[in-house]
């Protein structure tokens, strides 16, 4: 297992982003979803040292929030939030053009990121992005209703974690899921105020895709309950340089499922 870096920076409302490093060559970010206990590491460990073999420098922040980043709470967590201060902790980090890697709210956020600053953005791999179309429409899902819980109550406890973790994935998958995920998130989850689920507000950038002019690959599993599959047709209709995959029987966590699938498929597109 390759040993990570880590870093905290210091950004605008005095807020810390916490970022990991990993491996050398060009930068990839990526940015993991929300959910009771997402972080960086966690979300993307099974994928780290693909890449890092395959001569990529990893980088994995956590978002405001998240991991071992800040937790403010009374505060809107917008798109606009998470964006900024990811932008400002990668600047502090050294990090100026990068490729990203966003699953979930983190490919809306590297969809913000790459709006906000074009040049910034080599190419963009998104495994079931959210933020594409208007957020009422995302609470009407399947998976939103399942993910009700006791998150930030006194009574949170492991298996709750394991059951909230299990919707994320296809039912063939469930029981594939490791211990140390399920540990992992849970000790994070306990930390995190309730705010950075239900203070959260994201655009409709499903608006903007039409200027996004990078190269696109988007990925989604068949079955994902939180941000339905159709939404890859979008950025083939108005992405100028997009390709889409869908794999059957495959939940919300393409990346975990589809691991093996996901390194080559995502690597061989980033290296052109």
């Amino acid at each position: 297992m390759v040993e990570l870096r880590s870093r905290t920076h210091l950004v605008a409302g005095g807020h810390e982003i916490h970022v990991q490093d990993v491996g050398d060559g060009p930068p990839v970010v990526f940015l993991h979803g929300s959910g009771p206990g997402a972080s960086g590491a966690s979300n993307f460990r099974q994928n780290i040292e693909a890449f890092v073999a395959a001569g990529w420098r990893v980088i994995l922040p956590d978002l405001i929030g998240y991991g071992a980043s800040s937790k403010p709470e009374g505060i809107d967590y917008t798109l606009q939030l998470f964006t900024d201060t990811v932008r400002e902790a990668l600047d502090l980090h050294g990090i100026g053009k990068a490729s990203f890697v966003g699953n979930s709210l983190g490919g809306g956020i590297a969809l913000q990121l790459t709006l906000d600053n074009p040049a910034g953005t080599d190419r963009l791999v998104l495994m079931a992005p959210g933020c594409v179309a208007e957020q009422a429409s995302y609470f009407t899902m399947p998976g939103i209703a399942k993910m009700v819980s006791n998150f930030g109550g006194p009574d949170f406890n492991l298996d709750e974690q394991r059951r909230l973790v299990s919707n994320l994935v296809h039912p063939d998958f469930v029981a594939q899921i490791p211990d140390w995920l399920v540990e992992e998130r849970f000790a994070v989850a306990r930390t995190q105020p309730k705010d950075v689920l239900v203070r959260m507000r994201t655009p409709n950038l499903g608006l903007r895709l039409t200027e996004i002019t990078c190269p696109v690959l988007v990925m989604w599993g068949l079955n994902d309950e939180f941000c339905p599959e159709s939404h890859a047709r979008l950025f083939l209709d108005h992405c100028p340089d997009a390709r889409a995959m869908t794999f059957t029987r495959t939940g919300h966590w393409v990346q975990v499922e589809r691991t093996a699938e996901f390194n080559t498929h995502a690597l061989g597109f980033l290296n052109g």
